[in-house]
């Protein structure tokens, strides 16, 4: 990504902070996109952690390995965690989707006396006790990518979920001009992120005549959504549209059409270059909402923030960018990179080519 695009985003995300009548002037920005929630959303008091340079930061990863995507919110993490002086270790635990490894894992950074800990949640609930806890520790915990249901933690980013969903949904709504019959391809069981993102979907199809045929998991995995869309399309070719809630189950599906032959019907994506590749080339209709991976180092950057004492940090912030045309994604697609990269990042040119060259 050309570092020009990252830089304008965040001007734009930072006036939009910046025009919200309600906040400070001196609003702190995780990263593009992501602004103070409205309503009661206090200001963090960020002095009762402010610590001297030499920082131990632990991240509670809920699954480093379930995708592309999951592997470079570490990358994004790291990458956050290395360019910041200020910050002498950073240890990141791999729940792998378990509850109880997650528990274990945040009491684990809690035992190493670590200065901030950063949690993506498994569940709504997997991490509770284990947040407060580290609050009783007086160790501040930064919450993304996932919601949780107690209030102990210090800041958190609430990330795509319902207007994700609900800006794939509303997309496709209008493509249909409201009517037709469509498969939903739902991400992995039982994680809040599935579950907010079909919820959104939900709200689209509320008054239209938009029905819901098929209805399956694919765990945001090629392989897994491929078997799906070959079960559908055997079962039943016909189809109006399909409300894909991740880019790798997109990318999947599209090839099962093109490989029998078949018109590609309006299908919702992600921000990723494999599917910005096909896109593209096929021109399918489509739309990419935004989630990015830049959300591991938003959670390092906050961090970094409230143990220096920085003002203008909100308990709660929402991250809800408007969906992406094919000509925006055009301007981030990389052609010199791998099918795995998502957009937009954090990490310089010299990173994502380490890591996503594509060969």
């Amino acid at each position: 990504m050309k570092l020009h695009f990252v830089a304008a985003a965040m001007a734009v995300a930072v006036m939009v902070g910046l025009s919200a009548p309600s906040f400070a002037d001196d609003v702190f920005t995780p990263l593009p996109g992501a602004v103070p929630a409205t309503g009661d959303n206090p200001v963090v008091d960020t002095s009762q952690f402010k610590k001297p340079c030499g920082w131990t930061i632990g991240m509670s990863d809920f699954g480093v390995n379930a995708n592309t995507w999951t592997v470079q919110v570490a990358h994004e993490a790291q990458a956050a965690a290395d360019r910041n002086s200020c910050i002498k270790k950073f240890i990141l635990l791999d729940a792998n989707f378990d509850q109880k490894k997650q528990v274990a894992d945040i009491e684990d950074l809690i035992a190493q006396k670590v200065d901030a800990i950063i949690v993506q949640p498994v569940t709504s609930t997997s991490a509770d006790e284990a947040i407060e806890k580290a609050k009783a520790a007086g160790i501040p915990v930064i919450l993304h990518t996932g919601l949780v249901e107690t209030d102990a933690f210090t800041t958190e980013i609430r990330a795509g979920g319902v207007w994700f969903g609900k800006v794939m949904g509303d997309w496709l709504v209008k493509e249909l001009n409201g009517k037709g019959n469509i498969w939903v391809l739902r991400g992995l069981a039982g994680h809040p992120e599935d579950t907010g993102r079909y919820n959104g979907l939900l709200e689209s199809l509320k008054g239209s005549d938009v029905k819901i045929v098929a209805e399956e998991h694919g765990d945001w995995q090629y392989d897994k959504g491929k078997k799906v869309c070959e079960t559908l399309y055997a079962k039943d070719p016909n189809v109006d549209g399909i409300w894909s809630s991740g880019a790798d189950m997109t990318r999947a599906c599209v090839d099962v059409f093109k490989e029998f032959g078949a018109k590609i019907p309006p299908i919702s994506g992600e921000g990723n270059n494999g599917y910005f590749r096909q896109w593209i080339a096929d021109g399918f209709p489509s739309i990419s909402p935004e989630y990015s991976p830049a959300q591991g180092a938003a959670g390092v950057d906050l961090a970094a923030a409230i143990l220096d004492g920085k003002g203008g940090i909100y308990k709660h912030y929402d991250y809800n960018p408007p969906g992406w045309d094919i000509e925006k994604a055009k301007k981030y697609f990389r052609p010199d990179l791998s099918d795995a990269v998502w957009w937009f990042s954090e990490m310089s040119d010299d990173q994502l080519k380490q890591f996503y060259a594509k060969k």
